[in-house]
């Protein structure tokens, strides 16, 4: 069997992006790249269950340069592009060109009981049945509501939020759950981030995650803690949200919802300031949240 503390679920991938009067680049970057990279400065067993093609596999150096296990099967990598048509980095124009094959039990490693973040891009049916297996088996699951609310147009690509008929399911069966503002709203319908939280926490979220353009809020037990980022620039916007969630999930291993939070916001906000995966180290990171103004 093998032992970790934290996986990563997830599709490697390449996209192009267009900033607000900037010029495209190619991100050679995904959900699971971006998540499993920021986590992996705080020293956990760190793994990464992917699907990619052999020739594709020099996507995955910088997994094997964090020091981060892999588990790599044959299959098509995630392509996407996003077009930023304004200032707002919240306002953006998403198209996914090839989603890959979904990830079922079967793809599994013979893992020991662990976290397990699921940060998987295609079917949201494949996703429920995934986390279904995964509890049944004794894990604890951490899941990106992307996944599920975050749907593409059959023929032109283009992506757009729906509304997800398990959401309950998915809200109560998941130990940790991690949304967007867009995200959040489409599933409960409300605009502001309490209003949210609220909402989600009654359907039976135990652990939210909601993240902004300005910071992001925990929601747990009643109670909804708010920290700001704090980054001078935003030139890497791509990859914000999971960022985030794989830094908090390795902090919240050892540590209280405000003190992961805090590190999480203070990890994604040197992220935000350069294009790519989080490159700094874990001392930048303290260095940052004894200069950022901590909860609200």
């Amino acid at each position: 069997m093998n032992r970790y503390e934290l996986v990563f679920i997830g599709q490697m991938g390449t996209g192009t992006i267009v900033p607000f009067g900037g010029s495209p680049f190619v991100e050679r970057a995904s959900p699971v790249l971006f998540a499993a990279i920021a986590a992996s400065c705080l020293g956990k067993r760190i793994a990464v269950v992917t699907k990619i093609s052999e020739s594709e596999e020099h996507l995955l150096k910088p997994l094997k340069a964090a020091g981060i296990d892999l588990f790599v099967q044959p299959g098509e990598t995630y392509q996407y592009r996003v077009i930023f048509p304004t200032a707002n980095v919240d306002q953006r124009q998403s198209f996914r060109t090839k989603v890959g094959e979904p990830f079922v039990i079967s793809d599994i490693p013979p893992f020991e009981r662990c976290l397990i973040h699921l940060c998987c891009m295609g079917v949201r049916k494949f996703h429920l049945d995934l986390m279904r297996a995964l509890k049944a088996r004794g894990f604890r699951v951490s899941v990106d509501m992307q996944g599920f609310v975050l749907q593409a147009d059959d023929e032109t690509g283009a992506v757009h939020p729906e509304d997800v008929p398990e959401k309950k399911e998915i809200l109560s069966t998941a130990d940790f759950v991690k949304l967007d503002a867009v995200e959040a709203q489409t599933l409960t319908g409300a605009d502001v981030l309490q209003d949210q939280a609220d909402m989600l926490e009654h359907w039976g979220s135990f652990e939210t995650i909601i993240t902004s353009s300005e910071g992001a809020a925990a929601r747990s037990k009643g109670k909804t803690t708010l920290v700001k980022f704090t980054n001078r620039s935003t030139r890497g916007r791509m990859g914000r949200g999971d960022t985030f969630m794989g830094s908090y999930l390795a902090r919240r291993l050892g540590h209280s919802i405000e003190d992961s939070l805090q590190f999480a916001a203070a990890l994604t906000s040197i992220k935000l300031e350069s294009a790519g995966p989080f490159r700094g180290s874990l001392e930048d990171v303290i260095a940052r949240m004894d200069r950022s103004p901590g909860t609200l």
